[in-house]
């Protein structure tokens, strides 16, 4: 019983697709299908890149258009730079500045009131480390959470399978390796926390 099963999953994976692998957060192939997806992805992301940068509310539009969910008050101003955007959530009042990346192999969820300073980029997408293994084109997604609240600074890296918690400050030119707890400042190379973010800093504006 235990060996047909075994039998009847592997069957099973055997028969998947590589966007149905990569959207299981399996490892794939980016494949004819794959880049088809991402050729449809590009071509919306010129359209919005080429926007007049004057016109908000055509940038909105398009902006909502690109991205899986979104909640009120969207504003990203470009050039913005994404893989697919159907992997990409955001909640209420998000704002990205210039130049943001975001390669939405796995889920990026963003939650409410998340500002990113200019430059911000966010990389689910990983290779295998061993060459004889990346060599063979396979590679994988693993997702990115940011909590609400949060203000990401300019020039930060985020990178695959990471969690910023709800509240957090990250300063400029982070690479952020691991996941950073609630209501902290936290910033380096790799990103480490500083200090817990209190009630006292409601007395200060910087």
């Amino acid at each position: 019983m235990l060996s047909q099963m075994v039998l009847n999953h592997e069957m099973e994976m055997a028969k998947m697709d590589n966007r149905t692998r990569r959207d299981r957060g399996m490892a794939y192939v980016a494949d004819e299908e794959v880049f088809l997806e991402m050729a449809e992805t590009r071509r919306k992301i010129q359209e919005f890149n080429r926007t007049d940068a004057g016109d908000l509310d055509s940038l909105r539009k398009l902006a909502y258009k690109l991205l899986g969910r979104a909640g009120r008050n969207l504003m990203i101003t470009p050039p913005f730079f994404c893989d697919y955007g159907t992997h990409i959530e955001v909640g209420d009042n998000f704002f990205a500045n210039y130049g943001c990346t975001i390669l939405d192999v796995a889920k990026v969820e963003i939650g409410d009131n998340v500002f990113f300073a200019p430059h911000v980029s966010i990389y689910t997408a990983g290779h295998p480390i061993h060459p004889d293994s990346r060599n063979s084109m396979y590679e994988y997604g693993l997702p990115v959470k940011i909590g609400g609240n949060t203000w990401i600074g300019g020039n930060v890296v985020i990178v695959p399978g990471v969690t910023i918690s709800e509240g957090c400050v990250i300063g400029a030119g982070s690479v952020v390796t691991r996941d950073v707890p609630p209501f902290s400042v936290a910033a380096g190379n790799p990103c480490r926390v500083i200090r817990a973010i209190t009630d006292d800093d409601r007395k200060y504006y910087r």
